[in-house]
This record gives structure tokens, sequence and C-alpha cells, in this order.
């Protein structure tokens, strides 16, 4: 229980929701928590006293690892098997009333705009020190002065990173589309892969449309990226095809309408999506089964 004189339980929720976002992994943010807290109680008693704010020490310590974790991440990818996504989340009432419980660190997660998987795929393609400076001051307010102590760099430079971070999400950004107007989408596309209907598959996505799964080399997925809207189109019911007692279910994937594929008892993927007007423009089909705990 938080006490004043317990100051780690009572930035634990604040923590998580900031290594999620700079790192894009559940499991890694709670790695990053632990071990903020970890040298927290590792200071002596007279050293932990002489904090003055415990919370911006935590940051610090806790956006520092981030940091180091962002730069091995790059050689991890480049080994990783096919492509690499964002682990998805759940809604907060998959935890509440599914096996899981209230205390999973989901569950702690705020989800909002910055939690979509479309925000974190352009996080990905960022330099470490663009994403932490952007995150750092763009989604949780912190001054540039507090982010360049985190960075190594100036407030200048800290400015100027964040500056960059904004014009790539700007560029990759669509116009927003109202959420139901995108769960309806979503819905229909769920129909018609069900129905195997291509023409009505078509339809829906964008002509430029490009579908990504992740299966890191642990279940079957597709290497490189499957782009155009017949050549998606033709994809999906290929896959309804091979896996004939597949059960597709609607449910919030970090926040957004998405899908859960499942078979029988076992969620076999996770499927967010990326909505233009009226049409599909991206989906990304998490199937790694260590991204698929909080789901299962």
């Amino acid at each position: 229980m938080s006490t004043p004189a317990d100051p780690v339980a009572a930035e634990r929720r604040r923590l998580l929701n900031l290594s999620y976002r700079l790192l894009g992994s559940l499991a890694d943010a709670e790695d990053v928590v632990q071990e903020t807290h970890a040298r927290w109680w590792a200071l002596s008693p007279r050293e932990r006293e002489a904090i003055a704010s415990p919370a911006a020490w935590m940051t610090t310590v806790a956006g520092r690892i981030c940091l180091d974790l962002l730069g091995s991440a790059r050689a991890r990818r480049e080994r990783y098997v096919g492509e690499w996504l964002p682990e998805p989340l759940p809604d907060r009432a998959e935890w509440v009333g599914g096996r899981s419980g209230p205390a999973d660190p989901a569950e702690r997660v705020t989800l909002d705009e910055s939690v979509a998987m479309a925000f974190l795929v352009v996080l990905e393609s960022m330099t470490a020190a663009e994403r932490v400076a952007f995150v750092l001051h763009d989604v949780f307010g912190y001054p540039f002065t507090d982010v360049a102590g985190i960075v190594g760099r100036t407030p200048a430079a800290c400015r100027q990173l964040a500056s960059s971070a904004r014009r790539r999400l700007r560029a990759s950004q669509n116009p927003p589309v109202a959420p139901d107007r995108r769960a309806g989408i979503v819905r229909d596309f769920k129909r018609a892969w069900e129905a195997k209907d291509i023409p009505a598959l078509i339809g829906l996505l964008d002509p430029g449309v490009t579908a990504i799964g992740d299966g890191g080399g642990l279940v079957s997925a597709e290497l490189h990226p499957v782009t155009g809207g017949e050549e998606v189109a033709r994809f999906f019911v290929e896959l309804a095809d091979r896996a004939p007692g597949i059960t597709l279910l609607e449910r919030a994937v970090n926040g957004q309408p998405g899908l859960v594929i499942r078979d029988g008892d076992a969620v076999g993927a996770v499927m967010a999506f990326d909505v233009a007007g009226d049409r599909i423009t991206r989906i990304w089909a998490v199937r790694n089964p260590e991204k698929l705990r909080p789901w299962t």
C-alpha cells in the first residue's frame, strides 16, 4: 500500500505508462519499473532522504534505462525473425473480467491515442533519443530542462529531437476518424473476411493498404508486408481457407477497434487497424505468443 514513506508504489503506474510508450513492450516496461525500484531501495536511507523529489529521480532512472534498452533493441530487431510489432494491449475490461485480474500491468496502462498501434509503430522508426525526448515532453509534459538530464543532451538539442519526432508523426498520421465509424469499418472487414467475400474486402481496403504480421519465428507469419488491396484481400481469404475453425472477435486493441483471432480456446492473433476515411490503410497482426500473454 502506498504511503508517503513509500514513493515506489505511488509511482509504479506512471513509470509503467512511460516505459511502455518508450519501449512498445509490456514485459520490458515491467522490467524497467522493477529495475528502477530496485535501484531506489539499493540507496541508503540517508541517500533517499537527500532526494528532494523521488518521483523525478525515478523518472530519470527509468528514462535512462529505457534509452539504453532502445539502443540495444536495434541490434535485437535485426536478429528478429520477420517483422517486429509493438506488444498489443487489451481493454481494461478484459483484464478486470478475465482470469488475469485487475492487478495485471496492462490494466494500469492508460489506453489513449499515445498507445494506439499506429502511434507506437511510428515511434519505432525514431532514433532512441528522439523517442525519449518526444514521449517525455509531448506525451508526459516534462520540460526540456528535465529531458536533457535524461537524454544527456542540451535542452535546445532535446527540443530539436522532439520537433523531428513530431514531423515524423504528422507525416504518417491519417485524418481522425470517428470511433463509431472506425468500429463499423473493422466490423465490416470481419464480416467480409468470415464470408470470404473478396470484392467486399477490396472495397474496404485502401488500394495501397499494407498488412504486417509478427510471429517472431515462433509461429507462422509472413516475413514481409503484404501490400495492395486485392493482394491483401486474397491473402486473408487464403488464411480463412487454411484455418476454417477460427473465430473472430471484436475487441479493443490498444484502445481502438480491433480483432482477436481464436482457435478453440487459444488466442492465435491480435489485429490492429489504421483507417483513413472509409478505408483500411494498415493492418497489424501480432501472432508471437510471447506478446499475447495478456490476452490468454
